[in-house]
């Protein structure tokens, strides 16, 4: 079969949205001057982390000030912004909101509140799975919520707590959630960043001109110059303050639970996420690829761009060329296509564009990183053929996609994951492609120096932590 089937045994999966999204990047800096630009380009640099809304809280030693807005980085915290707030130190946040409808100004972080303690500001990266049971016995006892966003949880915790000082009230507060929390909290003196003890995101710190600083990826070093000096470790507090840095562990010891969708997808390939480099965790992920579905082929193409490494390493094991097939248009937002649009303009379309001096005529491996719903990969095997490529076998550099996730990334329910009931032949006959190959759990944890500790849950479905029911779970930070 060498074009796209005509009948395809599966209906079309409704929700149109057809990616995993990881949920927030997150910025702490103590330092000296003012390091509000310093935060803004960390932002810009993790712009890929989030990109529904962006904020920075900052404090001078008088005032602590906010500035957020929903949009892009460089839109929200342009800088006409930048000049109205200062301080030498301060935390910043990126986000993506967890559903597809439109970021709404509330959630936005970092959350800046007034507490018995004086100011608090927190920006938060992961999601809590007890959030309604703590919530729900917060609202019985009287507390009133600004936000769906389970931060604001941790915000009341920290507020309701007795402890003398915030780095106990901190302490008692994680000491009561469940589920993945990374996170930079800044009052009026210090800036504390914490990971939970499974380490499910990634946290990075770095010194700069003796400033102090946090990230959630090392891309965001290289953009300030800032001197990497290691990951927050699972269950760590790092407290900046003008004593410097003091580590202190604050969590008991628990299996590691790494996200492995850092390193397949969310992650930037410049970045060195759990001590490992991205790019060539996913170069090994591509080279394994055609080892389990190799196939005989002209040119290697990736659909960009978190799969140009995979397609790189696929290329070089095959012994086949690799091409830029597909131009993304990297200036395209979510909301580029208006309702009354949607007959006539494709969405992918607009995000990708075939060179057809590269595929017309020729048999092409079209490398991605992963299939969620599998309306997308659809779309782009039918544009692949229409720009006259002969055949299109399509490669995927991670397993089968089966469960959801509930530990900060935007995922659908089960029953909306094209894996999570139909099998590869029934997947490739709906995407009408040549052929389909997958990456098997073996092949990808094989990918890694280190092979224990990490999360597959959406791979297997066994969740390291305690999980909502689809059916019972609250939709907090969802809008």
């Amino acid at each position: 079969m060498s074009r796209r089937n005509q009948n395809p045994p599966l209906e079309l999966i409704r929700d149109p949205r057809d990616a995993f999204h990881e949920e927030c990047g997150v910025v702490g800096i103590y330092g000296h001057g003012d390091v509000t630009d310093l935060i803004y380009f960390a932002l810009y640099a993790l712009q890929h982390r989030g990109q529904e809304g962006a904020g920075i809280v900052v404090h001078d030693g008088e005032r602590t000030r906010i500035q957020k807005g929903v949009g892009l980085v460089s839109d929200v915290l342009e800088e006409s912004v930048r000049r109205q707030i200062s301080g030498y130190m301060g935390i910043g946040h990126n986000r993506y909101a967890t559903t597809g409808k439109a970021t709404k100004i509330r959630n936005v972080q970092p959350f800046l509140v007034d507490y018995k303690g004086g100011k608090l500001a927190i920006a938060h990266n992961g999601n809590l799975t007890n959030v309604a049971e703590l919530r729900a016995q917060m609202e019985e006892r009287g507390s009133i919520f600004q936000t769906t966003s389970d931060s604001e949880v941790v915000l009341h915790l920290i507020a309701r707590s007795a402890a003398p000082t915030l780095v106990e009230r901190f302490i008692e507060a994680v000491g009561q959630v469940e589920g993945a929390i990374t996170c930079v909290v800044m009052d009026e003196e210090q800036i504390l960043a914490y990971r939970d003890p499974l380490g499910f995101r990634p946290l990075s710190y770095g010194v700069l001109d003796g400033m102090h600083v946090v990230a959630s990826e090392t891309c965001a070093f290289d953009l300030l110059g800032v001197e990497f000096v290691r990951d927050v470790e699972p269950g760590e507090m790092l407290i900046l303050s003008r004593q410097g840095m003091t580590a202190r562990r604050i969590a008991k010891q628990r299996p590691l639970s790494r996200c492995m969708f850092e390193h397949v997808y969310f992650a930037r390939p410049d970045s060195i996420v759990f001590g490992e480099a991205v790019n060539e965790v996913r170069r090994e992920m591509g080279r394994r690829l055609y080892r389990r579905a190799p196939v005989e082929a002209d040119v290697v193409i990736a659909i960009p761009d978190s799969s140009n490494s995979a397609a790189q390493g696929f290329a070089e094991e095959a012994g086949l060329p690799y091409e830029l097939g597909l131009i993304r248009n990297h200036y395209v937002g979510r909301t580029f296509i208006n309702a009354g649009q949607e007959s006539r303009i494709s969405a992918v379309r607009v995000k990708f564009n075939p060179v057809r001096s590269i595929l017309e005529g020729r048999r092409v491996v079209a490398v991605d990183d992963s299939i969620v719903r599998g309306t997308t990969s659809r779309k782009l095997v039918d544009l692949l053929f229409r720009a006259g490529a002969a055949e299109v076998h399509f490669r995927v550099a991670s397993p089968p996609v089966t469960h959801p996730c509930h530990y900060g990334i935007d995922t659908p329910k089960r029953e909306d994951l094209i894996a999570g009931h139909a099998s590869v032949e029934e997947i490739r006959a709906f995407l009408g492609a040549t052929s389909l190959g997958y990456l098997a759990l073996a092949d990808l944890e094989a990918s890694r120096r280190q092979r224990e500790g990490y999360c597959h849950a959406c791979w297997t479905g066994d969740y390291p932590t305690r999980v909502p029911t689809e059916a019972g779970s609250t939709p907090f930070d969802r809008e």
